[in-house]
Order: C-alpha cells, then sequence, then structure tokens
C-alpha cells in the first residue's frame, strides 16, 4: 500500500514523472498551481465554505512553492555534486 501511495505521489508531484514533464520548468509550476486552486475549488464546494477556500488555496500555494524549491535544490546538487551524481553520499 505505502508503495503505491508513493508511486501515485510521484507521479503527481516528480517532475521528471508527472505528464507534465515535457513542458518548461516555469510553466509546469504554473500549471500546478492551477491544478492546485482547482482542488481548492472543488474542496471548498464539497465542504460547502467559501472561507474554506482562502485557506486551502494559502496551503496549496505554500505546499507547491517548498516542492519546487527543494525539487530544483536537489536537481542542481545532483548535476553540480560529482559524489551525489555517482552515488557516493557520506552518511
Amino acid at each position: 500500500m505505502i508503495r503505491s501511495l508513493s508511486a501515485a505521489w510521484r507521479l503527481v508531484m516528480d517532475p521528471e514523472v508527472s505528464p507534465l514533464m515535457r513542458i518548461p520548468k516555469m510553466q509546469r509550476f504554473q500549471m500546478m498551481q492551477v491544478l492546485a486552486f482547482m482542488w481548492c475549488i472543488v474542496f471548498s464546494m464539497w465542504l460547502g465554505s467559501a472561507m474554506a477556500f482562502g485557506f486551502s488555496a494559502a496551503v496549496h500555494s505554500i505546499l507547491l512553492i517548498g516542492i519546487f524549491f527543494t525539487a530544483e535544490v536537489f536537481r542542481r546538487a545532483r548535476r553540480n555534486s560529482p559524489a551525489i551524481a555517482a552515488g557516493h553520499v557520506a552518511g
């Protein structure tokens, strides 16, 4: 079950796996924001509260910014560090 959740998470959130992988990074981020706002609207309508939208939109934005920032840092570290690129990480 954990593997299937992990695979589903990667399919949606991993830019190297998601169906959005072929578009430029900034457009990918913008599309993820649009999808996040769409889901905020869906959940707020489900809850029956317009106030839920504002909170949900803010949380989704913060979450997406954090995910994309972290992914970019990891990508740059992998590209710029021979030890990371070769899989030799001290631990």
